[in-house]
């Protein structure tokens, strides 16, 4: 496991290739990022947009897929692939859906190099499964950023600018990793349609706290210690061997219990068509 930030998605990788699941940890020095995390990043493995002073395009919709992809590969063991969660509870419960949870962080590399990959697996998902991505304030530098997420969520904010938000850490380094304020924030988000002033007053409300005090009380039942994480309807943490092992594994976790539940995937819901009525489906925040 890595204790520090990496500099680039170059490095990320490598560090991917060397250890069998690189992860951002809650144990690494949460005060002090990597010394060269300021240092712009001479070149990626991953492909980002240049950087535009054009006004960033909305987010398409993931629409449900039609069929669940069978999984692929042997049956997940427990305590190998996945560990079983004693009581555990999904982060969103009450919607009669399959929950897959992504616990991330902006500042984590491994995250921004993880976010292709989970995004192209979503698009492969059944209506039956409900996708949360939760940002963990595992201390120091996290907290901004994964405050600065559930802002942009209450707001409306967070699906169009979620891949922005880790090209503005990683690739552009336009957002510092360490000494971030809300108002640099806020005029990140006014490039999505966010109020400067309403941003910075949620960021510091007692309903943007209690996001906070939630998503730490999910992850500490969960064991979730690292990021990229899984957990798939708070009874199964996944821990794979790489980023395509752990969607692996999920795909499995996911049809044992659509199995449990005693059906198949059920028929994708249409997609919205621009301008739908409200009530449509949206992307998932």
């Amino acid at each position: 496991m890595i204790s520090r930030l990496a500099p680039s998605y170059r490095h990320t990788f490598l560090f991917a290739a060397v250890f069998a699941l690189a992860a951002c940890s809650q144990q690494q020095d949460a005060a002090t990022p990597a010394a060269d995390s300021a240092t712009p990043a001479a070149s990626s493995d991953v492909a980002a947009p240049a950087a535009t002073t054009e006004a960033p395009a909305e987010a398409a919709p993931i629409a449900p897929a039609a069929v669940a992809t069978p999984p692929s590969g042997p049956e997940p063991v427990a305590g190998t692939d996945y560990v079983e969660i004693p009581g555990g509870t999904p982060y969103a419960p009450g919607t009669g859906k399959i929950e897959v949870v992504e616990v991330f962080g902006y500042t984590c590399p491994h995250c921004a190099e993880f976010e292709p990959l989970i995004t192209s697996w979503r698009g492969k998902q059944t209506a039956d499964v409900n996708f949360v991505p939760v940002a963990a304030p595992f201390g120091g530098y996290w907290v901004p950023y994964a405050k600065a997420f559930y802002t942009a969520e209450s707001m409306g904010l967070a699906a169009k600018s979620h891949d922005a938000m880790f090209r503005a850490v990683h690739l552009e380094r336009s957002l510092p990793v360490n000494g971030v304020k809300p108002v640099d924030f806020a005029e990140f988000y006014a490039k999505f349609g966010g109020n400067k002033q309403q941003f910075e007053s949620t960021y510091a409300s007692f309903a943007i706290d209690a996001k906070l005090k939630r998503a730490e009380t999910f992850i500490s039942r969960s064991g979730v210690e690292s990021t990229p994480n899984i957990v798939v309807d708070g009874k199964y943490r996944v821990i794979g061997k790489n980023f395509e092992d752990m969607l692996r594994i999920t795909d499995h976790l996911i049809a044992r219990e659509r199995a449990a539940r005693g059906g198949a995937a059920p028929a994708a819901e249409p997609a919205p068509a621009p301008g739908a009525a409200p009530g449509a489906p949206a992307a998932a925040q």
